[in-house]
Formats: C-alpha cells, structure tokens, sequence
C-alpha cells in the first residue's frame, strides 16, 4: 500500500509542471493580440491600449487611448480571474466593448498568456 502511495505521489508530482504557467507559450498565444495591443518599454496605443501593468489597472484608464463608454464604465479591475472571463469573450464581459475579438476558449493558453502579460509593470519593464 506504501508503494502505491508514493507511486501516486510521485505521478502527482511528475504532471503538476504541466499545469504550471508558461510564458514563452504565453508570447506565442499574445500572437493574436499584437495586432491590436502591445506590451513592453516601447509600447504604444495602437488598434487597442497598451498593455504594459495590466493587472491591477482600472478597465478603461490607460492615458491616451479613445475607449468605449462600456469599458469606462464597466468598473472592471484587471486581475487573473477577471481577465479570464473578458478573454474568453469579451463582448459577453463587457458589452459594448470595442474589441473585436472573439476570445480564446482554452483555459491553458489564457493561463499562459496571463504570466506573459504580467511580467510587464506600467513601465514595461520585465519584472
């Protein structure tokens, strides 16, 4: 029984990296978005706002980009939970929302472009 234990164990061990978040997968999802967004000590508003410091950042706040009154309005602040749910759908999050995109529906691939994204403070900096 003590065998089967540890074996099971060790199985739970072996997988949980699988489960980690991983950012270089998280550059190649953020793929889709750099048509509109970017991220980094360059980043500028573009289609959409710059995304540097998302997380933690007020929806509708970033200077200098035209937002839709639903995101101003919308009282949304970014956190890993929250980005989640706009990712998957965002007209279902917010409607009314400019952004065009239909959303990514795998909660892996948003998990990873989630620790993508949050490696960029409000400078763009890589923390």
């Amino acid at each position: 029984m003590k065998h089967l234990v540890a074996a099971a164990a060790l199985a739970l061990l072996a997988a949980a990296p699988a489960a980690a978040q991983d950012v270089a997968a998280g550059e190649k999802s953020f793929a889709k978005c750099r048509a509109c967004h970017q991220v980094g000590e360059t980043a500028k508003n573009v289609v959409g706002p710059q995304l540097n410091g998302l997380f933690g950042r007020t929806a509708g706040t970033v200077e200098g980009y035209n937002y839709s009154e639903a995101n101003k309005k919308s009282g949304i602040v970014w956190d890993e939970a929250v980005f989640k749910e706009y990712i998957r759908k965002p007209a279902a999050k917010i409607p009314g929302t400019k952004m065009a995109f239909a959303g990514i529906a795998n909660d892996k691939e948003i998990d990873d472009l989630t620790a993508y994204l949050k490696q960029f403070g409000k400078d763009g900096k890589k923390q």
